[in-house]
């Protein structure tokens, strides 16, 4: 069924929860009134040749045309930035998946419309909103030495990740969403699961933003009857963001001992200078290798479900503490 020209109710069997997560992030991441009008929000996408429209470019030589753009709140002003991030793009596909009909779909055209989406409610919501990309690009400007063959170099996977970081930083962001699909055998692997980085001088908001967006976005899709599993919360040091060789030198070395992902972790002498600076999780929702899943993360009523829990995550994130404005520091 195409969830793109109609809203069914699509009932499933739930599939066996898988046993262990194999995480690739870059190969070849108040109740009550805050939330008045969050369903009625109409995700917006962006149309224009650029990718931006609305938004400004953080700084066009530093980033690929269409990356690291800030879009301004559409509805009063938090005085709060977010961002998010869509991940792959460019000549990063991430992983394959395939829907119920067959169809091939790619990672990176999947996570972008979640982010789209979720930045336009965020943005009625009064918050200023920071994405890593706009379009089909990758968000750091790669050269030669980043791409071999037409996919990423392990450089270029590094590089590309490294800029989003950069981006969220640039943007003095209060709060940093990854928004990846999972990949794995089907039907043993599927479900939704959610990463955070406990080796941070902010780890236990990177749990309570972790916590937030699993509930969140896992009640949102099965309000639609999906029966999604829940893979829980857990530690990044267990999933690593890159297969590298601890016998080789240079970058395979050092990606092989770097446990994190890089999205959300920490420095790493001669590997990794700058990382974020703020609480970050990285959602995986859906294993699009599982068709059902799979049709789920390609629709547009699919990639609406997932950016409103997102979009609510992070609204209970950042909500004030009783007693003080939200534009107050």
């Amino acid at each position: 069924m195409d969830l793109r020209t109609s809203s069914p109710t699509p009932t499933r069997r739930v599939r066996r929860r898988r046993a262990a997560l194999a995480l690739v992030v870059v190969v070849a991441a108040l109740i009550g009134g805050i939330f008045a009008g969050l369903s009625h929000a109409s995700p917006r996408r962006l149309t224009d040749a650029g990718g931006h429209a609305g938004g400004t470019p953080l700084d066009a030589r530093a980033f690929a045309a269409g990356a690291c753009v800030a879009f301004a709140p559409t509805a009063g002003n938090r005085h709060d930035t977010v961002f998010l991030d869509a991940g792959h793009g460019g000549v990063d596909p991430g992983a394959l998946g395939v829907t119920d009909n067959g169809s091939t779909i790619q990672e990176a055209d999947e996570t972008l419309p979640v982010e789209l989406d979720a930045m336009a409610i965020l943005r009625a919501e009064g918050f200023r909103v920071v994405v890593s990309r706009t379009t089909g690009t990758t968000v750091a400007r790669l050269g030669p030495r980043d791409v071999s063959g037409g996919v990423p170099t392990l450089q270029g996977a590094h590089d590309d990740v490294a800029a989003r970081d950069a981006c969220a930083d640039d943007a003095g962001a209060r709060a940093l969403v990854g928004v990846y699909f999972d990949g794995g055998p089907s039907p043993q692997n599927a479900g939704s699961l959610t990463a955070y980085d406990g080796a941070r001088p902010f780890a236990a908001a990177n749990l309570a933003l972790a916590n937030l967006l699993q509930q969140d976005v896992l009640a949102a899709m099965n309000a639609q009857g999906w029966a999604i599993p829940d893979d829980g919360v857990q530690l990044d040091t267990h999933l690593g963001s890159y297969v590298g060789d601890p016998d080789a030198g240079g970058i395979a070395g050092d990606a092989a001992s770097y446990d994190h992902l890089l999205l959300i972790g920490p420095a790493m002498a001669g590997f990794f200078a700058e990382p974020s600076t703020m609480p970050g999780a990285v959602i995986e929702p859906l294993y699009i290798t599982d068709p059902f899943e799979g049709t789920m993360a390609s629709t547009s009523h699919g990639q609406a479900v997932i950016g409103r829990g997102i979009a609510r995550a992070v609204m209970q994130f950042l909500a004030p503490a009783p007693g003080r404005h939200p534009a107050s520091p």
